[in-house]
């Protein structure tokens, strides 16, 4: 087995200072069971501690009042090759995050691009080397994948969700390199789990207890793996391909239905 090797990233992230569950937009959140801010920011703090610890450039985006959700950096926008697709929500609860992560993004000099269609950012599109996995089923419109496409300059292949739990590609599948992704097949519909096994037939598939935990909404550059740290069958899973594996506690957030990756919108130059 080859060595794995890391790469420094770059890494756009929101302190969850306004974070809490009010409402309920996908089945993990119950604004009947109480939420705790300080602890959301502790747990927060220690997974952008990480990401400096392992080499990687982390800039910050101001949280907003009455956005509890915008902590999500990666529903923010799609960023590939220096251009960003902005992202417009399904939910009217999300709709501010969109320009408010443009502006972010306008105000350093970033070309730019307000979406036509519904996408929610990296939550449904995720770059794997040459190509953008994009989800659709719940949240993104299958139509935003070609705007995708044509702005980002990359093939998009289309999967589709069919698991409510899992209504972001990020909470079903993750990048771990260029060629090489993990996922949960029962959250794709049969065309879309052909697509995955004909495109990446040596995958780490992940079983049903590493996804109720989030285990893969993850991070990785290339050799270390950051993911929900309950994910264990998955951290080994992990481990035989040569990969590090590194389990944080992020509980609290999972309360609104995001982990790792949610946290974290990769900037790419």
């Amino acid at each position: 087995m080859s060595p794995r090797t890391a790469r420094p990233r770059h890494y756009l992230m929101c302190r969850p200072a306004h974070f809490t569950v009010d409402y309920s937009i996908n089945p993990w959140m119950d604004p009947a069971k109480p939420t705790d801010t300080d602890t959301a920011l502790a747990q927060w703090d220690e997974l952008y501690a990480l990401f400096q610890r392992l080499g990687h450039t982390v800039e910050l985006i101001d949280p907003l009042p009455g956005m509890p959700d915008m902590v999500f950096a990666a529903n923010g926008a799609t960023v590939v090759d220096g251009r960003v697709l902005g992202a417009r929500f399904r939910y009217p609860e999300r709709t501010a995050e969109g320009p408010a992560y443009a502006d972010w993004f306008r105000d350093r000099g970033w070309q730019v691009r307000d979406p036509e269609q519904i996408n929610e950012g990296e939550g449904d599109l995720l770059v794997a080397g040459d190509r953008i996995l994009a989800g659709t089923g719940f949240r993104t419109e299958t139509a935003a994948h070609a705007e995708a496409q044509s702005f980002l300059g990359r093939e998009v292949v289309t999967l589709r969700l069919v698991d409510p739990r899992y209504y972001h590609l990020d909470t079903a599948l993750a990048v771990l390199d260029d060629d090489e992704i993990m996922y949960h097949p029962p959250a794709f519909d049969a065309e879309s789990r052909a697509v995955l096994e004909r495109l990446y037939p040596d995958a780490v598939l992940a079983d049903a207890d590493a996804a109720k935990v989030f285990g893969l909404n993850a991070v990785s550059d290339g050799a270390n793996v950051i993911l929900p740290e309950a994910a264990t069958g998955l951290a080994e899973q992990l481990r035989d391909r040569g990969f590090t594996p590194i389990g944080v506690d992020l509980t609290e957030l999972l309360r609104a239905g995001g982990a790792v990756k949610c946290c974290t919108l990769e900037l790419r130059r």
